[in-house]
């Protein structure tokens, strides 16, 4: 069976309960996000932070029960709560951001993808992970998991630039006001997360090379680095020949993409379809 629901480590009560009524918050949230705006922000804030309830109870196992064995398990992790992370970290940024910066085309599809995620992170909760042999390998994954969640911003801000071009391209072919403003505040945001998520990208890729045990060229680091490599490229080609438009949000698109299978891809494949563990 290619599909196995953490049959080995099911998920505890509290994470169950946390997973289920944040699935329900953010079911709420997708239903009120055009037609009851101060709701829904309400809505999205109390998802959120059931959210993070269930993230904090899933990777340090809260009420899971715990495998035999002479290891010593310090938390769990998994492709699926890693995902979660990532969108927890993006819907924290919109959250705030939209407080200055209306953006209420990624109301509803930010809300159903909080919905699956928490979903998806329930049914796969992850593995126990034996302690990592070096005191820096944590702050390595939580910068991985930084430069994830910046790119997944960057991402979000990408596919809002890439719909106010066409609504102003549509307005300038009506005749209609073309307001340009808004369109250059998010491209200008959309760049800043890039080149904050290849800061921190860097970091977590020089902290795993200089003092992880484990670090080898395995499908994980090998995406990241091309990921590394493509998003590096993106800024200096705006730097330099000054990209923009469609040409810029493809070449983000394939570089937060081959992030993706750095980690959570490659995860995915080890823990649901060659069921192995770490």
């Amino acid at each position: 069976m290619i599909l196995s629901f953490g049959s080995e480590q099911p998920a505890g009560l509290l994470l169950t309960v946390l997973s289920i009524t944040g699935v329900l918050a953010y079911a709420l949230a997708a239903v009120w996000a055009t037609r009851r705006p101060k709701i829904w922000r309400a809505v999205l804030a109390l998802a959120w932070c059931l959210h993070l309830a269930a993230l904090v109870a899933d990777i340090a196992g809260i009420g899971a029960p715990t495998p035999d064995g002479a290891l010593v398990y310090a938390a769990r992790f998994g492709f699926a709560p890693s995902l979660s992370m990532t969108l927890w970290l993006v819907l924290g940024v919109y959250l705030v951001e939209s407080r200055f910066l209306p953006l209420p085309s990624a109301q509803r599809w930010l809300s159903v993808l909080g919905l699956a995620v928490m979903l998806l992170a329930w049914l796969f909760p992850g593995e126990y992970r034996p302690q990592a042999g070096s005191a820096l390998a944590p702050l390595h994954w939580a910068m991985g998991l930084a430069s994830y969640g910046l790119c997944g911003v960057a991402v979000m801000h990408a596919v809002m630039l890439n719909r106010a071009e066409r609504q102003m391209r549509a307005q300038k072919g009506q005749g209609g006001p073309m307001l340009a403003t808004p369109l250059l505040r998010l491209e200008r945001l959309t760049f800043q997360f890039v080149a904050a998520g290849v800061v921190v990208l860097s970091l977590a890729l020089l902290l795993g090379w200089a003092f992880s045990p484990t670090w080898r060229w395995d499908h994980k680091t090998l995406f990241a680095v091309m990921g590394w490599v493509v998003l590096t490229g993106l800024l200096t080609g705006r730097q330099v020949f000054g990209w923009r438009g469609r040409r810029a949000t493809r070449w983000l698109y394939f570089g937060a993409g081959l992030l993706l299978l750095s980690y959570a891809g490659s995860r995915f494949v080890l823990e649901v379809v060659l069921q192995r563990g770490w």
